[in-house]
């Protein structure tokens, strides 16, 4: 049902240009592999806090404060290179399960994230000197396991 879509994405002109360059999928990936680094350790600093396992002496919301710039910037460094990526083979994405489960798993993620996560790192700091609570390790665990399903499926991607 969306193949012509897909179909149509590839013969688009930034789709074609970067299939048809020597340099530019490369490049291309090698920058989102970098994004993907920054959003990696954006992520993990915060949700290994709320695990209590990292910068303990630190509050998550002074800790989320300082990781936000560097999520959403390395957010829009993947998107920014992802779609150009995703335009020059955009048939074989469509028949990728990768591409699928990494698609349907980013916007959950992307929304557990700015949504359930956001709120739980902002408890008020007395809370957060108690030490990590089963509600902060819950959010932790999930935002981890989301995050890693997108990024190992987008790895696969390349490999299926």
């Amino acid at each position: 049902m969306l193949e012509p879509f897909f179909r149509w994405c590839e013969a688009t002109s930034i789709g074609q240009a970067v299939a048809q360059s020597v340099w530019a999928f490369p490049i291309l990936e090698a920058v989102h592999l970098i994004g993907l680094c920054v959003l990696g350790g954006a992520l993990l600093v915060v949700d290994l806090r709320l695990l209590g396992a990292g910068l303990t002496n630190q509050p998550v919301a002074r800790i989320a404060r300082y990781a936000r710039p560097w999520l959403i910037g390395s957010l829009v460094l993947m998107v920014a290179t992802g779609v150009p990526l995703f335009l020059s083979e955009a048939i074989k994405a469509y028949y990728n399960t990768s591409f699928w489960v990494k698609m349907c798993t980013l916007p959950v993620a992307l929304a557990f994230t700015f949504g359930v996560r956001e709120r739980v790192a902002r408890r008020e700091l007395a809370d957060e000197l108690a030490g990590p609570h089963a509600k902060g390790r819950l959010v932790g665990a999930v935002s981890l396991a989301l995050w890693f399903t997108v990024a190992a499926a987008g790895r696969w991607i390349g490999f299926s």
